[in-house]
């Protein structure tokens, strides 16, 4: 153990940690390196997890600062006082490489923090480290990039996938290389990555949190979103992070809809009386791995037994018409321009000049080049039918939650286990994230259980926007009443 020998960092709460502080048995500076110790010696070496990007060379001093100020006040500097977060390596970070995963970026060293990086910072939390991700975003259930020599590698399996794209956060927390951290979701790379590496994940509606400064890949489904160990740290964090924000206009929709803090929702009765919809539709026996359904289907008796009123199943008339859109390539090119075109002048500003370079992982090259000749998302057809859809798609099931009165449905986040490392297109995937995000509605993740090999899988719950208060009720109910969440092996104490 480094640091402080009467204070372990691994698995460690927020609420431990300002315990600690408090009583004087660790401080920020020996919390720090504690966690930098563990990336030292699991990241690149032992179990090689491939997590972290970079590491932030001022947070010992930044850690030394918050030291000085509590011994100086007696008071923390913030409701994350001296606690370590992990950061997505698509947030800019002043001072720090953002590369969204593309070699295109390496070296690119932004002057200013994103919103949510800025909020953190006077909430007093330490920016560890950036985190490794999948190429733009773009591969959601691996983070193959052409930043790293391998991809992210999953603390319970090292042979499985992590996730994506926000697998580096997902695997650095499920490791104790951090205490939270901040996850980006578009068509499920917060649930996803969470589910796969037994964390708590919420995607927030999507004007609750600030996107500015945040490199972009559908703003329509694009959201900015906390992961952490347990719910309550993920409450911490939501409550740092949401926010309306002038500089992304479309915050503006979250005014009057922000809870004052959403840590008053922590129930462990919070599930009692909830009327919980079952999307059984999303995972049939047929396209669904028998062990997840029986761990959903623990799940429900869970909640049960916590006093919900399941509604099982919850059927959607017209599921079937609704399949998984992809992003449409005009969105992707726009989305990423957009942020290339505020980066200093030795970058591409463009998706053509990426391309024309080569600087890309070679299984992003397809989409990458369909993305780099594509229209304005408003002279793109396949724009225009897919919000036609997704509109008929939430008129569809909004009729659906009013005839049974539900509060939220459930589902796996995937119907299998974790995929394999460089298994991208074998074996099936059987997300079910698409879902939410095609609805642009918020849903939380929460550990349930356990699959082959130790692999770890998630309860997805979903609710009408704005419900973010329901959703924590619901996975604090039910986190409580299971405590699934154990640490990896791979990974012990140091």
């Amino acid at each position: 153990m480094t640091g402080n020998a009467f204070f372990r960092v691994e698995e460690a709460s927020i609420t431990d940690i300002h315990v600690a502080y408090k009583k004087g048995v660790a401080n920020a500076k020996t919390v720090t390196q504690s966690f930098l110790d563990r990336i030292e010696t699991y990241d690149r070496k032992g179990p090689a997890l491939w997590t972290i990007v970079v590491t932030n060379p001022n947070a010992l001093s930044d850690a030394d600062t918050l030291d000085k100020h509590f011994a100086t006040t007696g008071q923390f500097s913030g409701p994350l006082h001296g606690i370590p977060v992990l950061v997505k390596d698509n947030y800019d970070v002043a001072g720090l490489q953002t590369t969204g995963g593309s070699a295109s970026l390496i070296g690119w060293v932004p002057k200013h923090d994103a919103t949510v990086v800025q909020k953190l910072k006077t909430a007093g939390a330490i920016v560890l480290a950036k985190t490794t991700m999948s190429e733009w975003a773009r591969g959601g259930f691996d983070n193959i990039n052409s930043v790293l020599p391998s991809f992210a590698r999953n603390p319970y399996n090292t042979a499985h996938a992590t996730g994506g794209s926000s697998g580096g956060t997902a695997a650095g927390l499920a490791a104790s290389f951090g205490v939270v951290g901040l996850g980006s979701d578009t068509w499920g790379s917060i649930r996803n990555p969470s589910s796969i590496n037994a964390l708590v994940g919420l995607r927030p509606s999507r004007a609750l949190v600030s996107r500015t400064g945040m490199i972009g890949l559908y703003d329509a489904r694009d959201v900015s979103g906390p992961m952490a160990r347990t719910v309550t740290d993920l409450v911490a964090l939501l409550d740092v992070i949401a926010g309306v924000d002038e500089a992304d206009p479309a915050t503006a929709e979250a005014k009057g809809h922000i809870a004052r803090t959403y840590t008053t929702y922590l129930d462990s009765n919070g599930a009692h009386g909830k009327r919980i919809g079952v999307l059984r539709q999303a995972f049939p026996p047929e396209a669904s791995d028998p062990f997840v359904t029986s761990l959903l289907d623990r799940a429900i008796e869970d909640l049960r037994t916590a006093g919900a009123v399941v509604i099982d199943p919850f059927i959607v008339p017209e599921f079937a018409e609704f399949p998984a859109q992809p992003h449409p390539a005009s969105e992707v090119r726009a989305a990423l321009e957009t942020y290339l075109a505020k980066t200093s002048n030795e970058f591409p500003k463009t998706l053509n000049e990426i391309v024309k370079a080569e600087q890309f992982h070679p299984l992003h090259e397809i989409s990458l080049r369909a993305a780099a000749v594509a229209p304005s998302p408003n002279e793109d057809p396949i724009v225009h039918l897919l919000e036609s859809k997704e509109t008929r798609m939430r008129e569809a099931y909004n009729a659906s939650i009013r005839r049974d009165k539900l509060d939220a449905f459930v589902m796996p986040v995937a119907n299998y286990p974790p995929k394999l490392n460089g298994d991208r297109n074998v074996t099936p995937v059987g997300a079910t994230t698409w879902i939410a995000s095609g609805l642009h509605w918020p849903a939380a993740v929460v550990p349930m259980g356990y699959t082959y090999e130790d692999l770890p899988s998630g309860l997805q719950i979903v609710g009408k926007p704005w419900t973010e208060p329901t959703l924590i009720e619901i996975a604090y109910a039910y986190e409580q009443a299971s405590r699934h969440r154990r640490p990896p092996s791979t990974v012990p104490p140091i």
